[in-house]
């Protein structure tokens, strides 16, 4: 088995576009309520004892708002569009594609509070169909950019790329730090939390999963 390890792959000229599959059309959750957020905020900052109306908190409102925009923007994405640009690849039939050390940020859906760390990403294509490594990048922002549990998180990302690239096995394993746990209750700082989420051959073959697993942790 052959494999073909990123950031360093370059498309060989044998690499030909094929028409994306565009994804259906959904109409999507609304969109952000912007005032609605500022006035939640602002019950918070009065709740825990802040007053809201002197000098440094005066815009913090509209601020945490713009921010909650950015954090959970892929609310509003599908990673379909991102999935669906692919390229043919003339090549053998057991190249996996690897795109390791995926930074991302993310936040824990019980506190609010961020989690961020790297994320490993690895698929068998089928008939010889690529994305872009990008778009293995921008699918796991989509989905950190929401409210969301790690576990969540690194079972979505094999998913898509199942369904949206048809792969014949995805590997994703998530190495978080969760500042809910570093920062309260049981505060401890060193904690890294490891998620794996295995699909197609890489769940049915044992061999397989050893050796995917091995190349997405580095070894």
């Amino acid at each position: 088995m052959t494999f073909a390890l990123a950031p360093s792959v370059t498309c060989p000229p044998d690499v030909r576009r094929l028409p994306g599959r565009a994804p259906q059309a959904d109409a999507g959750p609304p969109e952000v309520d912007l005032p609605r957020i500022e006035a939640a905020v602002r019950e918070i900052l009065a709740a825990v004892g802040e007053d809201p109306d002197r000098e440094g908190l005066l815009d913090t409102p509209a601020r945490v708002a713009r921010a909650y925009r950015d954090l959970f923007a892929g609310l509003r994405e599908d990673p379909g569009v991102h999935l669906a640009r692919q390229f043919e690849h003339e090549t053998g039939g057991d190249d996996a594609v690897v795109l390791r050390n995926i930074e991302f940020s993310s936040t824990c859906e019980h506190h609010l509070l961020p989690f961020l760390g790297r994320a490993h990403v690895a698929y068998l294509p089928a008939d010889g169909r690529v994305t872009g490594l990008s778009k293995l990048a921008r699918t796991v922002d989509v989905f950190a950019r929401r409210p969301q549990l790690q576990e969540r998180l690194t079972s979505q990302i094999a998913d898509a790329l199942m369904g949206h690239l048809g792969a014949r096995g995805a590997a994703v394993v998530v190495e978080g730090e969760h500042l809910c746990m570093r920062s309260r209750g049981a505060r401890k700082r060193d904690a890294m939390m490891v998620t794996t989420a295995l699909r197609g051959v890489y769940r049915d073959d044992k061999a397989l999963r050893k050796e995917i697993l091995g190349l997405l942790r580095g070894k």
